[in-house]
Order: C-alpha cells, then structure tokens, then sequence
C-alpha cells in the first residue's frame, strides 16, 4: 500500500505540474539555428546551442557546450583534458535517472552492483570495489562543485539538470584528493526570471510510475526561486525461482531540491540549495552458482542441497520476513555559494555545505533463502560538513589564475549485524554461533590549498600547472560486537585462553570480541590514519586552428585510506588500506571537421598505479575464507578512446565511441604480490601443498579490454511545428574479472562442493552488449512530448558483479527489459 500511496503522490505531483504547465505554456523557443530543440541552459553570455535529443556531444555552427572543468566557464573544445559532457536534455531524453544509467552514457565509466544498493564506480579501470559506507571512492561526485564525499549520497541526484560533466583521469589538483580515477559534477538547472514550469509522468514495465516536475521563477526583483520535484515507485522486478509468487526489487523514492538566488548587486551573487531524498527500495538479490563450504564437514544440509539460480535477469532468491533485503535511507544537504567581484581583479567564491545521511538496511549476499550471508536491519549514518574560498581571475586574460583552499570534516558510523545460522562456520566446533555484529565509527578531517594557472604564450599555445596540497586524519573506533545469544563471547572467550598472551577478562554479550594483537577478546580496536600528499598536474595545449586542439598532460592524484566494515576475528583485519596516488600521463586531440558536422575527441593515456586499494581476502585459521582491505603495491593501466560525432543532415545525429583498456599487477622492486583468493589460498606450492596465489600478471577488475557505445539519432520537423523523434543506442564491452585473478579462479572439483555447469570461471564478467531505444512525438510548438522508451529492449542477460561470501559464490545481473511511455511538458 505504501507504494501505491507514493505512487500516486508523484503521479499527483507531475499530473497537477502539467496541467500548469499547459495553461501557461507559451510558444517554444526556437534556438539559433532555427530547429526548435530546447536549449542547453547555458549562461548568455557564452554561446549556447542546441542539445541533441541524446548524443553526447554537442553539434552547432555558433558554438560550443559550456563546462567547469577548471572550475570556471569555458568552451569544452578549448579544454585541454578529457571531458565528457552530456546536456540535461540528452539525459532526459534517454530517462538517465540513476547511478547505472549514468555510467551507461559515460565512456570508460562502469557500475557495479553491491548487494547493498551503494554505488561502486570505475573509471578508465581505476575503482574501489568496496561498499561500506565511511570509504572514500575513485571517482568523486559533486552537484555544483559541491562535493558528495562517499558513493551511497550520489544515489539521486541525476534529476532537474543542464549538464553532466566527467572528467577522466586524476583530478587532485581542483577536485579534491579523492579523485585517482576522475571526477562527476552535476551541473542542476539555475532559479531564473522568467516563469518556468514542467513536468513528465512516466509509465512502465514492472507496474513503474516516475513523475518529475518543477517550477521556476522571480520572487522579487533580485530573488529567483526553483523548485524541482522527481521520485519513482517499481513493483519487484525479481522472482524467487523457489516461492514463484515472491518478488524483490521494488523502487520507492523521492527527491526534491530547492534552490534561490539572490543578486542584491551587480558584483555579489548568492546561490542557496537544499537537497534531499528518502529511499526505501529494496536492494538486489543475488544469483547462487556455487557452494564452496568454509568448512566443508559442517555444511548444513539447506546449504548444500539447494539449487542453482536460472541464468535468467529476474530470477534469484532470497530470505524472507525479518530478514528480507530492504532499506529506509534519508540524506539531506544545505549549500550556499557567495560570489564577490573584486573589479576588474578576481572573483572570490565561497562554497559550504552541510549533510546528513542515515539509513537502515538490510541485504542478503548468499542468493538462498537460507541464512548463509544475510545483513540484517543494520543502522549507520553520516554527517559532513565542508568548506571551500577560492580566488579567480577573469577569464578573458592570457593569464588565469585560481588559488584557494578547503576544509572537510565528516563522521561516519556504520553498525552491521551478520547471520549466518545455516552456514557451515555454525557447527560444534565454533560453539554453534550463528550471529556477529561489525561497529564502526569514523572521524575524518581534510583540509587542503591549491593554485591552478594557465598562460598563454600565444594565440596557439598554452601552458598550464596546478598543484594542492592535501592533510587527512581519520581518528576510527572498530568493534566487532558479540551479539546474539553469548555464544560467540564464548568462543573467543575459550580462543583467548588458548592463545592470548596476556590475561584478560572474559567478554559477555555485546562485548568486542575480535582478538587484539596479544590474542585476547575484549578491546576497541582504535587508530588513527595520519596521511598528506601533494598532486599536481602539468600540460601544454596547442590550438592548431579555432577547431583543433592538441593537448598533453601530466598529473599525479590521490585517494586517502580507509577503514574497513567487516566481520572479522583478529585486530590483523582491521588495519587500514593506506592512501592510494596514480600518476597519468596523457595526450589527446579535439578536432570539429566539415563545418562543425564532424566531430572527434580522442586521447591515449597510461596510469602508473601505486598503493591500489582493493577488498581483499584472509585465510582465517578458525573461519577461512575472510574479507579484508589490502593495498596492490604495483600497477598500470593504459589505454586509448575516442568519441565520434557525424551530423551528415540537420535531422541526423550519428555518435559513437571506443575504450581500450590494458590493466596489469606489476612486481614492486621484483616482489611479485601474492595473497589468498576468494577460495583461499587456493594455488599449490611445493609438493602441491596450498599456497597463496601470486597475483603479478594479472588484469586489474573492472577493466574490459573494450567498450563501446553507438547511437543513431534522427529528429523530423514537419510543416506544423510538430516532430517526430527517434533513437537507437547501443553499448557493450568485453569480458572483465571482478577479483584479482580471476581469470584463473576456477571452481574447485570436491565432494563438498557443487557448481552450475555453464562456467567454470565465477568470477569473470562474460562481454555483453545491450540496446535502448526511444521514439517521440511533439506537438506543434515542442511543449508538449509523448515518447516511447525502452531499456536492455532484446532483455540481454549479463552480469554487473561476483562474489564469494563466506559459503556460497553469488553474482549480480543487470536489469532485464523494460519499457514504457513518458507524456512531458513544459512552457
């Protein structure tokens, strides 16, 4: 009932949205070129140009799209770094709204599923497989230049946009020090003078109801207000191939951002926005191919009897009742922005924010109905605040220039509780204990100043330089709590007195057990992460004409270290992954052909990779196989893309792009790096003995050797000011491994283990290719849009994610079909 309740609420909204927006429609604005597509949303004083209904760069003879790559306007095509960027039409056009949408317009950019609806990101191969909530990721995500510090706070913020912009490779020196793999600014739609409403309603396969509505305009003569309302609410798309009348799955959010602007001169601006949203979706289940039993003389019958999930996108399965995989997630954030003109000197800007995340959540990780790997209802939260001053010069000068610093401080708490009452680590020999809990508490303080500068030597050749330096701390408090029912406090009650060195006193209920460095129970593991760093970037741009550009890079970024939220039975597993740094050395060329109808970007790169963070695993001598967080000394990555844009006629847009990626684990000063896999240590040494796997050689997860993406675009008008519109997109990749060494990992040939037949790799990503498709109809005048959508249209079963969990090997799919119709509007 609630869902239908939310359901109607937004069908309400966006209902109520287009009827006002239809009573106060006026007559669409026609753009330079006479074609009757909206507008960019760009400022109007740099030149704006139409947006195509989805291709990613942008095509017009007057001009460019606009984007704050070095955090002030300038053309995209006189940017001399790798941008991608993608209009809040386009976005709209291919009903982007979500984290795994975005990185499907995005090239070089991969999602992953991890059980616990928290976005993991790979950009170009640099990523940070891990999901817990205080971990810092890759790729950083900002609205405005506004940072979201951790993945789980990006989940909904692609809604009432003018642009995406992605920015590839390190981005240190402007963005912050998490930043080795990239950087995505979300670029929202601006309060403005005019009056502006509108509204979409959509409807879908899986009972799928999306409405998005906002409202814009002056409050009095030097304050402009902007409403912007978005939610979705989905039945289950997930069948539970054992209880067929079962489903998973479901969406239920909503979103809204409010935003006004205040000019009370001509040289002060304030922009103040509040965001905020509450999601209460049900996170993914997974897909069981494999029992491989911790220990394999105590697998529980439930266990090792169960079948296999179909290899089809809704089937999986999963627990029911009070562990059934849900959630209850609420974030707020407050931002202001103040920009002072100094004269004709500078522009000071001042950036705060403040945010606020909690959540309860529940996933199961096992596939089963079984309590194997189930994460109960587990509270955590997250409070942030940040500031930022920073000085720029104008732009219109052959010097420019941008100094500023930043201060972050955030507390992060996550509290897991872990069943696992059926698997094989519950058995007489463990006291029969069947439930742990993981606490942890982080306190992190960043600060940092930085200097940016461009100079240009001539018309055609510009030099550039940027640096920051960086100081983090992160105070953090870890305690895996012995929850239940006094069984695990026994145990390691018993485990210390056989191994602890020290006295102690017996733990009871709800006490840390997890064994201390002497090997005894009983103490908070406390430590304090101390690190600083400086990135830097250095390159040359080369205007060969007014639409080519050559340009070459060099810059080094880092991403700080992190505690880890985890089960686990020594202080060992709990020390912290160090700060990770890549340095990129870069070379690319923007050109536009044939009066702007062809367009190319492309670039080759190579990252050296040191420290690189990844969950990894332990073998534990009481339950095996456990995760930990490790650093991969040495590594590289390089590769090349490009990004093709034809516009042979006005009503044709053709665009297509190509990623190659090379990714390797390199010796550190002739150590190989070796380490245990998901199934242990799990290669031979002497004598066939089990040994640790050695790692050098192999890929580095997430990296596809290719992927791709093509799209075709057509676009009619007819002698009514009616249109028809049309599109075709498709996007795919090769095979990748979603652990070190996994294109080795096979599964193992015992009588305590069993496997589907369709693969003896689990943990390689096999190469998938998917389709969307789009077709529309505007009224006379372009105010009103009825357009047919859909989604993985040929219902392609591939895979996002693999994993081990304790007894039971699982992976994540990608959704199955869908499809719908959306009905817009908009004055």
């Amino acid at each position: 009932m609630k869902g239908f309740r939310t359901a109607g609420y937004l069908a309400s909204v966006a209902a109520g949205a287009l009827l006002a927006s239809n009573a106060s429609a006026q007559q669409a604005t026609t753009n330079q070129t006479g074609q009757g597509l909206p507008s960019t949303g760009v400022p109007a004083t740099s030149t704006s140009q139409p947006a195509p209904t989805q291709s990613q760069t942008v095509l017009s003879s007057e001009g460019d799209i606009i984007v704050t790559a070095n955090k002030r306007e300038e053309s995209l095509n006189r940017v001399g770094l790798s941008v991608t960027a993608i209009s809040g039409d386009a976005l709209a056009a291919r009903k982007i709204t979500s984290a795994q949408d975005i990185a499907a317009v995005v090239p070089g950019l991969k999602y992953s599923e991890s059980g616990t609806s928290t976005p993991i990101y790979t950009l170009r191969g640099v990523g940070f497989n891990e999901s817990s909530l205080g971990v810092y990721p890759s790729v950083s995500v900002y609205t405005d230049e506004v940072p979201l510090p951790f993945p789980v706070l990006t989940l909904h913020s692609a809604y009432d946009l003018q642009r995406l912009e992605a920015l590839k490779g390190p981005q240190g020196t402007l963005f912050g020090e998490n930043a080795t793999g990239g950087a995505i600014n979300y670029i929202t739609n601006k309060p403005t003078a005019e009056t502006r409403i509108g509204a979409d309603l959509s409807y879908g396969r899986f009972n799928e109801i999306d409405g998005n509505a906002y409202i814009s305009g002056a409050v009095t003569d030097t304050v402009n207000a902007r409403l912007a309302i978005t939610g979705s609410h989905r039945d289950g798309w997930q069948t539970s191939y054992t209880r067929p009348n079962d489903r998973n799955g479901a969406v239920e959010y909503i979103a809204a951002r409010f935003s006004t602007s205040w000019e009370p001169t001509s040289a002060l601006r304030f922009l103040l926005s509040v965001n905020g949203w509450k999601d209460t979706s049900e996170p993914q289940a997974a897909q069981l191919i494999a029992i491989r039993p911790q220990q394999p003389a105590n697998v529980q019958p439930v266990v090792q009897n169960y079948p296999f999930s179909p290899q089809t996108p809704t089937a999986a399965d999963w627990s029911t009742g009070f562990y059934r995989p849900s959630s209850n997630r609420r974030f707020v954030q407050g931002s202001l922005r103040a920009d002072l003109d100094l004269g004709t000197f500078a522009t000071l800007t001042s950036l705060t924010s403040y945010l606020y995340f909690d959540q309860r959540l529940s996933s199961d990780e096992d596939g089963t109905s079984a309590l194997v790997a189930d994460l109960t209802p587990s509270p955590g939260n997250i409070r942030s605040f940040y500031q930022e001053l920073r000085l720029a010069n104008a732009s219109k000068t052959n010097f420019r220039w941008v100094v500023g610093a930043n201060y972050e401080k955030s507390r992060t708490f996550e509290d897991q509780t872990l069943r696992f009452l059926d698997g094989s680590s519950s058995n007489p020999g463990t006291l029969g204990i069947n439930s742990t809990g993981s606490q942890v508490t982080q306190r992190l303080r960043n600060y940092a100043a930085f200097a940016n500068v461009q100079y240009d030597l001539s018309t055609k050749l510009t030099l550039k330089a940027g640096g920051r330096y960086t100081n983090t701390q992160n105070r953090a408090d870890l305690c895996g709590t012995a929850n239940g029912d006094g069984k695990v406090a026994a145990l390691f009650n018993a485990l210390g007195g056989l191994l602890g060195t020290v006295p102690f006193t017996p733990i009871g209920p709800g006490g840390c057990y997890v064994l201390n460095f002497q090997g005894v129970p009983g103490d908070h593991f406390t430590n304090t992460l101390a690190e600083h760093n400086f990135s830097w970037i250095g390159g040359v741009d080369y205007h060969v004409t007014s639409d080519t550009l050559l340009y070459a890079n060099v810059s080094r970024g880092y991403k700080a270290g992190s505690y880890p939220t985890l089960s686990a039975s020594s202080f060992s597993e709990y020390i912290p992954v160090k700060q990770e740094s890549v340095t990129s050395y870069e070379a690319g060329v923007k050109t536009a052909l044939a009066d702007r109808r062809i367009r190319l970007n492309a670039a080759v790169f190579y990252y050296d990779y040191k420290d690189k963070q990844v969950r990894g695993k332990i073998v534990d001598p009481v339950f095996d196989v456990l995760d930990t967080l490790l650093n991969v000394p040495k590594s590289r990555i390089y590769g090349a893309e490009a990004d093709l844009t034809l516009r042979p006629v006005r009503e044709l847009t053709v665009q297509g792009n190509l990623t190659y990626l090379n990714s390797k684990v390199l010796t550190n000063s002739g150590t190989p790096f070796v380490g245990p896999t998901a199934y242990g240590n799990s290669c031979t040494g002497p004598g066939g003995a089990p040994a640790s796997c050695n790692f050098t050689g192999s890929e580095l997860p997430f990296t596809p050797k290719w992927s791709y993406s093509a799209g075709v675009d057509y676009r009619h008008s007819m002698d009514n000011q009616s249109a028809i519109t049309a599109g075709v997109n498709l996007r795919g990749q090769t095979s990748s491994i979603t652990t070190l060494g996994g294109r080795d990992i096979a599964f193992r040939d015992l009588p305590s283990d069993r496997h589907i037949t369709t693969t003896n790799r689990p943990f390689v990503i096999p190469s998938y290719a998917t389709v969307d498709a789009q077709l529309g109809f505007e009224l006379p005048g372009g105010k009103t849009k009825v357009t047919l959508w859909g989604k993985n249209v040929l219902d392609k079963y591939y895979i996002t994610n693999a994993n081990h969990y304790l007894d039971n090997t699982v992976r994540f799919v990608g959704l199955p079909a869908t499809y719908g119709i959306t009905l817009s509007i908009k004055n």
